[in-house]
């Protein structure tokens, strides 16, 4: 099933079944043994993000006090390569990104029970054309969006592990962000949290 949010902005709950995010979640677990989580930093300021993050995938979105947001094809911390975005996430965006070229990253962004994202664009990638496709694992969010302004009106809806959104078309560049985790809603993982991944399409070809 989909729902459509706002223009652009397609809505799949429960999308992964049990079985399915579980082995996602393996997946990843798989992922951060090669590139373990770490904490990023806002641009010029240097002040540490809520979330712990990873990726895989040929590049990877990374940001810090010199070099701000950008993409890279190495670990900040290991400088190793990124190992490669799992077949099952490949296939989703197969599946709902309606887009010809495959994504070159996933990123991973682990919420505690009190991290948090501010409304913000994905706008660092060259392909713009290409869709942003997330998946919620754990612990459910709070999960808002609005127009391609700041202050454009928003809307909040509440996302369990297995949803998709996809942000595509006129939501590409829509705002968006998380305004709080609900810390016990899932059993997905060993502990308390959330895992987001977001696949992304960052070169034009």
């Amino acid at each position: 099933m989909m729902l459509l949010l706002a223009p652009g902005i397609r809505y799949f709950p429960e999308h992964f079944g049990p079985a399915e995010q579980a082995a996602l979640v393996e997946d990843i677990r798989a992922v951060v043994t090669k590139a373990p989580l770490y904490v990023p930093a806002m641009p010029k300021t240097g002040k540490e993000m809520s979330v712990r993050m990873t990726n895989c995938g040929v590049l990877g979105w990374v940001t810090d006090k010199e070099g701000g947001y950008r993409y890279q094809a190495v670990h900040p911390v290991t400088r190793r390569p990124w190992p490669s975005i799992p077949q099952r996430l490949l296939e989703l965006w197969q599946e709902v990104g309606d887009f010809p070229l495959l994504p070159e990253a996933c990123l991973v962004n682990f919420y505690s029970d009190t991290a948090k994202m501010g409304l913000h664009q994905d706008r660092d990638e060259q392909n713009l054309n290409a869709p942003v496709v997330s998946v919620s694992l754990g612990d459910a969010c709070l999960f808002r969006s609005g127009g391609t302004n700041r202050n454009d009106k928003t809307q909040s809806i509440r996302l369990s592990s297995g949803d998709v959104i996809v942000l595509g078309g006129e939501g590409r560049m829509a705002f968006h962000g998380v305004d709080r985790i609900y810390p016990g809603t899932s059993t997905l993982l060993k502990s308390t949290g959330r895992i987001n991944l977001t696949l992304r399409r960052v070169t034009a070809s």
